[in-house]
């Protein structure tokens, strides 16, 4: 039976690539004035599905109904026509144009054949003031941030008069104040009977603003709940597995010193910064964005220059801002920025992983390819790299799999030392544990881990200590029993002067100022 303000159904909706099930056999369906939130990992089909609706795919097998009739779209006329407008994380507009030229773009209202800019600009103003933007619709687009960018979509939506809204990832790239703002707007459409698609990895936003739940999982919907089901169990629906333990750190008790760092000092950045770290062990490295945790282990990568000091691997001094001594000393570092410093996308996998060892795999100045692809192919089936094969271009994976290539090509160079700075952010539940389970194989196997994260119930987690940065000192260190969220924060304050809260405010937003991208590398907000 459907229910009377059912406005869209999708049923056994499947839709196949080359060598990959997206859908298979999807159920969904959407109500007037309601936000149904549509969740799963990367990868379980989120973004398919809602390209199904917005007419960029067409599905291979089911059907859609809106308003109780089957329908077809087989391009975004279709979707238009039919009331579907989608705000995508990439928005579609164009910056050499004005707000009102973007809402009303090919749909310009015409007086004598002339577009009548004034009537245009007026309907435009109205519409922005629906949506609560205080920006002119004669300014450029290019001159707005990406909360006022979100807007003008959602106002360009409405001019539409759009009956659906398809959201992904809205909050990805917001800070907390723009995301209330936001779903101050949502819940306005939602009053006025539009019916709202959510796409969402922050769980707490489920309950603040979504009415129902669809879980995908591998491609299929696993489950429809209410938005006020309680976090673990709807992780639990989305890895289709309980995440008792979601940090699973195993110590295997610390042996001798692989890194020890004294005296580092780079003037105006970090100071006489000491720690040491020793085989088995993961050292976390917390404290406010700017407090210069990048920085530090930048530098002891060689990636910058410092004035004073000394990193010794395993007791040998480094010569500074020399990667490839760091490198083959057993030193790896996996970016804060995978996308620009740890990966070249459009390459394929197997070329990503080599990427480092292609040395040691280079014979009489000739690759051995042979031996680099076996190899590849032994990493990622360990890290499991969900992928199509290994010559898949590594920009097409999702984020979660694009930063075990990352990391596997480090562990393909038998590095010593790991570096990760902020390992998993804007990577979903399920692939955290798997990362968070290479870093327990990697010390196991007697390496040592750095771990830098603004994500802190992470680094007390998977931590065996906590060293805590502020103002480009080391303000303090914790054992694991000892470090507990206040503990942290109250040394990452510490050093600060007078100005501290705007210090806090400026670390929220940059810890929740982060870039996302289709149906991959999603913003996770330090919580």
């Amino acid at each position: 039976m459907s229910h009377p303000d059912e406005l869209l159904r999708i049923e056994g909706i499947r839709k196949t690539f080359p060598g990959v099930v997206a859908l298979d056999s999807v159920d969904f369906d959407l109500r007037r004035g309601e936000v149904h939130v549509l969740l799963g990992e990367n990868g379980a089909g989120k973004s398919t599905l809602i390209k199904m609706l917005s007419g960029a795919y067409r599905p291979d097998a089911g059907r859609v109904l809106v308003d109780g009739q089957e329908v077809r779209i087989h391009g975004a006329q279709d979707a238009q026509r039919l009331g579907i407008a989608t705000i995508y994380q990439e928005f579609n507009l164009v910056p050499e144009l004005t707000v009102a030229e973007n809402i009303f773009l090919g749909r310009q209202p015409r007086r004598f054949g002339m577009i009548d800019r004034r009537r245009m600009e007026s309907d435009a103003a109205e519409l922005l003031e629906r949506v609560g933007v205080g920006a002119a619709p004669h300014t450029l687009v290019r001159e707005l941030g990406i909360a006022r960018l979100q807007m003008v979509e959602i106002a360009k939506a409405l001019s539409l008069d759009a009956r659906v809204l398809i959201m992904d990832e809205p909050t990805a790239v917001l800070t907390s104040e723009e995301v209330e703002k936001l779903f101050r707007i949502v819940r306005r459409l939602r009053e006025d009977g539009v019916a709202v698609v959510f796409i969402t990895h922050h769980l707490e936003e489920i309950a603040a603003l979504g009415d129902r739940v669809t879980v995908l999982r591998d491609g299929r919907s696993v489950d429809q709940v209410p938005a006020s089901t309680p976090e673990d169990e709807l992780v639990r629906l989305m890895v289709g597995r309980s995440i008792e333990q979601q940090y699973p750190r195993r110590t295997t008790g610390a042996g001798e010193p692989l890194l020890s760092v004294a005296g580092l000092t780079r003037q105006g950045v970090f100071h006489d910064i000491g720690f040491e770290v020793r085989a088995g062990e993961v050292v976390g490295i917390a404290g406010l964005v700017g407090a210069g945790r990048t920085e530090v282990v930048r530098a002891v990568f060689g990636a910058d220059p410092y004035d004073t000091g000394t990193v010794r691997v395993a007791g040998t001094a480094l010569t500074g801002h020399d990667v490839s001594a760091a490198m083959a000393a057993g030193i790896g570092l996996v970016p804060e920025d995978r996308k620009g410093q740890g990966l070249l996308l459009d390459a394929s996998v197997a070329e990503n992983l080599g990427l480092v060892t292609l040395r040691a795999a280079t014979r009489a100045g000739l690759v051995d390819r042979k031996a680099q692809h076996t190899a590849a192919g032994r990493i990622a089936e360990q890290l499991g790299v969900r992928m199509a094969g290994l010559d898949q271009r590594v920009g097409t994976l999702s984020g979660g799999n694009q930063q075990k290539v990352v990391i596997g090509k480090w562990l393909l160079a038998e590095v010593r030392v790991l570096i990760l700075d902020e390992p998993t952010r804007g990577i979903d539940v399920g692939a955290k544990v798997e990362i968070y389970e290479l870093i327990n194989a990697l010390t196991a196997a007697g390496h040592a881990v750095v771990m830098v994260s603004s994500d802190l119930p992470e680094v007390l987690g998977m931590s065996d200590r906590v060293l805590v940065m502020a103002q480009g000192r080391i303000a303090g260190e914790l054992p694991a029993h000892e470090a507990t969220q206040d503990a942290v924060m109250a040394l990452a304050v510490s050093a600060a002067p007078e100005n501290t809260p705007d210090q806090a405010d400026t670390h929220d937003r940059a810890a929740d100022d982060q870039a996302a991208d289709d149906e991959g590398v999603e913003g996770s907000r330090g919580h």
